[in-house]
Formats: structure tokens, C-alpha cells, sequence
């Protein structure tokens, strides 16, 4: 397998109160704001290598505006792009800008945006957040949340080994994980990871049943240890953020997790720990819901309001814990959408 990318440094969303929403995750979360227009703001996490890890853009309703990955290389960018495009999913190059130089920017088969690049600029911290340690690009906080960076994204769509395959094939991602079960004798996979290094996952995939592409479950930050993510839950609860899910173990990636949603209404992870994986040549097992893919304790009923992704739409998403009760025959009907021949030209 060809390595293309390194990792997944930022992402944009949309922001319904562009101001009220960057407020929030200055105060709440504890990003810091570096770089705004009128359309977008620009923040980033104490821990983050790069300028920002989040660009907020102005929008109508809650949703992903596309995820950016570097390459390892200029060579592997090239050959990154020369891929995508013999794919059939020819993009555009952009001229540097906001910190990161030339980028390639297309849409994948099932409707998510994504922008590749390699060079970019090493966060330099101003003299007041700067580290006395010399691998840290600025000083710890304590303020929020305080999450040491980004960790991945989880999107949606109609065929989740499709997506896997896809990404694997074109960009080199390595498929760690899925989850499913049988239906009337056929295979039904709900739930898919696959990473570019050797976390467990930096980019999530859920079965879709609705009609619309490009659509995000979820995005993550990581914490440093169980302790800071529990106290994240008392934080959120105390400054008036409702849990939406957690504080758990997910089986798959053993990460503890904690979900809620941010003003616009989009669903934050906070996480920490897991694996490590270093195996060349892993090959993805298979999970059911009985063996705890979503929880590894097998004792929480994921809540109904996790099938949702954004932007809205009349049907909902799988999840990592399969059905819940009310969604089976919207689910079910997506699966089996899904075992038939792919549009990839969508």
C-alpha cells in the first residue's frame, strides 16, 4: 500500500452565528482564535503543529465544508492528485493561502470535500503563549476544555466499505475496522475506520440512509488522559452544554468518548487513549453490536439523537452500536442500497 498522507490538520465547518460560535469555542472548548475575515474565522488548539486545526465559515445550517489533509511529501501530493483525478473526481488547484501553500481540492464519490497539500507553515507562538519546551508549539492551557489537538472526522455515507475501498485504493488510507451484521442472510456494514498513521482511525465512515452526500456524523478533539476528559463532561455540564453521549469506552479504537454538540448544532467528540497499530499489512476485523463496537462494556443504549449528521436530513445514519429502536427499516433499506452496483460519477 502507497503512503500519500500524513495526517488530517483542520477542518471547516459551517457556523450559523459566525461571532456567538467562535465565542464559544474560545471560552467553552479553549481554542484561540489567530486569523478571521468576514466569512471565516481561524482557530486552533494549544497542542496543534500548524497554525489552526479549525476554520469556522458562515453558513445556514451545520454541516462540513471538507477536511484537509497533508501529504508526506511534494511527490506524494503529485501523485496524490494524479490518483484522485484517474479516479474520476478531478478538482482544482488553489494558490497558497492561510498558511499552507499550494492545494488540491476535489470531492470525493460520495460528496465530502477534501483538500490535500504539503507545504505549510510551523506554527511560531508570539512570546506571550510560548512553551519553555522545545516540542511544544505553545505553552499548555488550562482554560475549557483545553484539548491538545485535533483528533479525526467522522463522516456519512451510502456505502461504508465503498467509502473504505475507495479512500484506500485512491489515497492510501489503511481500512482498520468494521462493523455490521447479517440481515436475512446478507452482510450489512454500518460502520467503518481507517487511518493514515497508526492510530486507529482519523477518518470514521457511517452508513448513510438519507439521499443527501457529504454529509458529517461527528469531528473529534483528543485529551491527554481519562481525567481531562471526565472533567471536560463536569465543564460542559456546568457552563450549560448538555452530554449527548458518554462519557465510554468504544470498543473499536478503545478510545474513551465523550459527544455534545457545539452551537450550530454540530456533534463534538472529545477523546483519549486508544491503540496504537504498526502492522503493515493489518487487515480490518469485523465487529457485531454483541461484541461492543460502539461500547466496550456492553451496558449503555446509545441515545436516538446519535443517528443524526449534518447537514439535517429526513433519514438517519448507522451508528458504531448498529440499530436503535425506530430506525430499522430506514437503515436496513440503505444497506441494501448499498450492495447494489455504486454510482461513483455522484
Amino acid at each position: 500500500m502507497v503512503t500519500l498522507l500524513s495526517q488530517l490538520t483542520h477542518i471547516e465547518i459551517h457556523a450559523i452565528d459566525l461571532e456567538g460560535t467562535a465565542r464559544y469555542y474560545e471560552e467553552q472548548i479553549g481554542l484561540r482564535v489567530v486569523n478571521r475575515t468576514d466569512e471565516k474565522i481561524y482557530l486552533r488548539a494549544w497542542g496543534d503543529y500548524y497554525t489552526y486545526s479549525l476554520v469556522l465559515s458562515r453558513g445556514d445550517a451545520p454541516g462540513m465544508v471538507s477536511m484537509a489533509w497533508r501529504t508526506v511529501s511534494a511527490e506524494a501530493l503529485e501523485e496524490a492528485v494524479s490518483r484522485v483525478e484517474a479516479a474520476g473526481h478531478a478538482g482544482q488547484w488553489h494558490e497558497p493561502a492561510a498558511n499552507i501553500g499550494r492545494s488540491y481540492v476535489f470531492t470525493g464519490p460520495y460528496g465530502h470535500t477534501m483538500q490535500l497539500f504539503w507545504e505549510a507553515e510551523k506554527y511560531a507562538a508570539p512570546a506571550e503563549f510560548a512553551s519553555q519546551y522545545p516540542d511544544r508549539p505553545e505553552r499548555r492551557i488550562g482554560h475549557g476544555l483545553a484539548p491538545r489537538h485535533l483528533d479525526h472526522v467522522t463522516i456519512a455515507a451510502a456505502d461504508v466499505e465503498g467509502f473504505a475501498n475507495w479512500y484506500s485504493d485512491t489515497l492510501g488510507f489503511r481500512r482498520m475496522a468494521f462493523a455490521g451484521f447479517d440481515v436475512a442472510g446478507a452482510p450489512v456494514t454500518f460502520f467503518g475506520v481507517l487511518t493514515t498513521n497508526e492510530k486507529s482511525h482519523d477518518l470514521g465512515v457511517l452508513l448513510d440512509s438519507s439521499d443527501t452526500p457529504g454529509r458529517i456524523h461527528h469531528y473529534a478533539w483528543w485529551v491527554e488522559t481519562r481525567e481531562d476528559l471526565v472533567r471536560a463532561a463536569d465543564l460542559l455540564i456546568e457552563n450549560g452544554t448538555p452530554i449527548e453521549y458518554g462519557p465510554g469506552v468504544h470498543g473499536i479504537g478503545e478510545q474513551v468518548y465523550l459527544y455534545f454538540r457545539e452551537p450550530s448544532g454540530l456533534r463534538i467528540e472529545v477523546n483519549t487513549g486508544g491503540y496504537r497499530n504498526y502492522v503493515p499489512d493489518w487487515e480490518p476485523n469485523r465487529w457485531t453490536p454483541e461484541l461492543g463496537a460502539d461500547d466496550f462494556y456492553r451496558n449503555v443504549s446509545l441515545p436516538p439523537s446519535m443517528l443524526e449528521a449534518f447537514p439535517f436530513a429526513a433519514k438517519p445514519t448507522a451508528t458504531e452500536q448498529g440499530l436503535v429502536p425506530g430506525s430499522e427499516d430506514a437503515i436496513i433499506a440503505a444497506a441494501r442500497h448499498s450492495h447494489e452496483p455504486a454510482d461513483l460519477t455522484r
